[in-house]
């Protein structure tokens, strides 16, 4: 089809506009990436660097170097990993459980999981059952009251839906139970879905922030986040003392906000191509198919 001048005008103010949008959008990552490579003495000259003269790593191995940082990376990791493995295995159990229509009592579970949806217990009561069950300063703080969420067993009990009622009978006539039943024939065929909630899973878990400054006092056990929002905000870490820095001249505070904004991000940016192909599937949990 012939498409008319007025037409192509349109389309060309789209992809300008579009192009401006992105550039715009790009522009911090760009630059906070830009900024944590930059020699120290060039950022003390130049107002603005948008491609430096001159690449170091000083920031990174000053950070690199600190019981501090190098702990609360520690924390970030289990918190990412174990916190995400129990969070799958909760999740997928009882939205497994609750799929499956000969439960007894089934309708008034759902009806307490979307009960937790509508209804938050609210910070004061959450401070409170945390404290019972004498999890203060543990990091499992950080993991038991975010192990799973009403919307995400909702999301996976569609996904079990989905399945086929054959393949469990025919499971079940082979001798196998309940839980073998779940871990041979289920989440094997729900390999997508687990991917994509692991990825959400795992990325709440590397962005905890307020839950550790609630119940979270030793600094020892600080996650990443937490760190990070203290390198951010706090003035005394500018003129930070790099002690193998030469001529003693010291670490600009910005250049290293800059390397821990990177050190933060780039894990979860490296993650995610590897779990592409089955994150694309996964997001479709829930949708209705041909």
């Amino acid at each position: 089809m012939r498409t008319s001048t007025g037409d192509r005008i349109f389309e060309a103010g789209n992809v300008l506009a579009l192009a401006v949008v992105s550039l715009v959008s790009l522009f911090p990552i760009y630059y906070t990436f830009i900024l944590s490579f930059t020699d120290p003495t060039e950022y003390y000259r130049k107002p603005l660097i948008l491609f430096p003269e001159k690449w170091t790593l000083d920031a990174y191995r000053y950070l690199l170097s600190t019981d501090t940082f190098l702990t609360a990376i520690g924390n970030s990791a289990f918190l990412a990993t174990v916190g995400t493995a129990f969070s799958l295995i909760v999740t997928s159990g009882l939205a497994y459980a609750v799929s499956r229509k000969r439960l007894r009592g089934r309708r008034v579970i759902l009806f307490g999981v979307l009960f937790t949806m509508l209804f938050q217990p609210g910070l004061i009561p959450s401070y409170l059952v945390v404290r019972q069950l004498g999890l203060i300063d543990s990091i499992w703080s950080l993991i038991v009251p975010a192990l799973t969420g009403g919307w995400y067993v909702l999301l996976m009990k569609g996904f079990f839906d989905s399945i086929p009622d054959s393949l469990e009978e025919a499971a079940r006539i082979d001798g196998a139970n309940e839980i073998g039943i779940w871990l041979r024939i289920i989440l094997p065929l729900s390999l997508p879905a687990m991917v994509a909630f692991g990825l959400f899973f795992a990325v709440g878990y590397w962005n905890t922030f307020f839950n550790a400054i609630l119940f979270i006092n030793d600094q020892r056990k600080w996650p990443l986040q937490v760190i990070l929002q203290n390198m951010l905000v706090d003035p005394s870490t500018s003129n930070a003392n790099v002690a193998d820095f030469r001529a003693n001249r010291k670490m600009p505070s910005e250049t290293l906000k800059m390397a821990a904004v990177v050190i933060a991000t780039v894990p979860i940016m490296l993650v995610y191509p590897f779990l592409q192909k089955h994150f694309a599937k996964g997001a479709m949990v829930g949708s209705v198919k041909e």
